[in-house]
């Protein structure tokens, strides 16, 4: 099912852009070709065939003004650019070209000279602004590889991470530490989770997934959480859904109580976000008792049969 809602999502966004790309040829929304007329103020004996720091005024067109405005006149062998600076002062509709033109730098604007003229008093000219087409469709593109290319960043960086948890996990596991660490969380988490046998394994990485979530281990807590889901799912009857255990462990690793501050926050934030200590601590804290409260009402509401350890996953016995 939720591969049809994606599915539905880039369509639909694909649609959108299209029609979104489409009024803009129709209104002429970024005025392609337009041709500008502007006067050019050089400084006394510049000549024009060298690079030179120079302004301007509008003289013709809707954005036509008295304002003087800073450029860089910018000569080739068949041809000139005015390097027009983006800043507040350009008109608006300039300032929406820059933002939305297929260049690297979106801090200038290179206007192409297709006119000039040198008289007695000034030097007139005719630019074109760079033509700007299929914004939407071009943003969906980019946005579309940047996140697989952080997808990707993400898998390779979760790698070494979740291979090390992991293999600790299951050498507790098979050692027989992860049964010990079950029988101390057990008075608090059999309460929460009445039909996870006593003494199960998936406690125990529940337990291991919540004091990572608390000490801000975002990545440590992602293996564990994964190594208690598959747990959870040992237990359950009907593989195509959720049971009530997995969606308040679900709900508890959502809305864990954070002592410590994300390693995402604190790099954003360095030390600034001691600040935020007892607002993290009271959000959150109200953030878990709000979703355990809510998921202990379904569960009650849609109560479950125990759940029956299978065999292979039964606790060792001590020799």
């Amino acid at each position: 099912m939720l591969n049809y809602i994606w599915a539905g999502l880039i369509i639909f966004s694909l649609l959108f852009a299209v029609s979104s790309d489409l009024r803009d040829y129709a209104t002429d929304e970024f005025q392609n070709g337009a041709e500008i007329g502007i006067e050019l103020i050089i400084p006394e004996n510049t000549p024009l065939q060298r690079r030179t720091a120079v302004q301007f005024r509008i003289t013709a067109g809707p954005d036509a003004s008295p304002e003087v405005y800073r450029a860089e006149w910018f000569p080739s062998e068949d041809q000139a650019e005015l390097i027009i600076p983006v800043t507040e002062a350009l008109p608006a509709h300039w300032r929406k070209v820059a933002q939305f033109q297929d260049a690297r730098d979106l801090t200038q604007l290179r206007a192409l000279v297709v006119q000039r003229e040198s008289g007695a008093a000034a030097v007139t000219a005719v630019i074109t602004l760079p033509e700007v087409h299929l914004v939407k469709m071009r943003s969906i593109t980019k946005a579309a590889f940047d996140m697989a290319e952080f997808a990707v960043t993400l898998a390779i960086g979760l790698i070494g991470i979740m291979a090390l948890w992991l293999g600790l996990m299951k050498i507790a596991e098979e050692s027989g530490l992860i049964y010990k660490i079950v029988k101390v969380v057990n008075p608090v988490l059999g309460f929460l989770f009445p039909n996870v046998p006593k003494d199960h394994p998936a406690l125990g990485a529940i337990s291991l997934n919540l004091s990572a979530n608390m000490l801000g281990l975002g990545n440590a807590a992602t293996p564990l959480g994964i190594k208690a889901m598959e747990e959870l799912q040992k237990l359950n009857p009907d593989k195509e859904s959720a049971t009530n255990a997995m969606c308040m462990f679900l709900t508890m690793n959502t809305a864990s109580v954070q002592l410590v501050p994300p390693v995402t926050l604190i790099a954003l934030l360095g030390v600034g976000v001691a600040e935020l200590f007892y607002s993290i601590l009271i959000t959150t804290a109200i953030s878990l008792v709000v979703g355990v409260t809510a998921a202990s009402y379904y569960a009650r509401k849609f109560p479950e049969p125990p759940a029956v350890v299978p065999a292979a996953a039964a606790p060792q016995s001590e020799s």
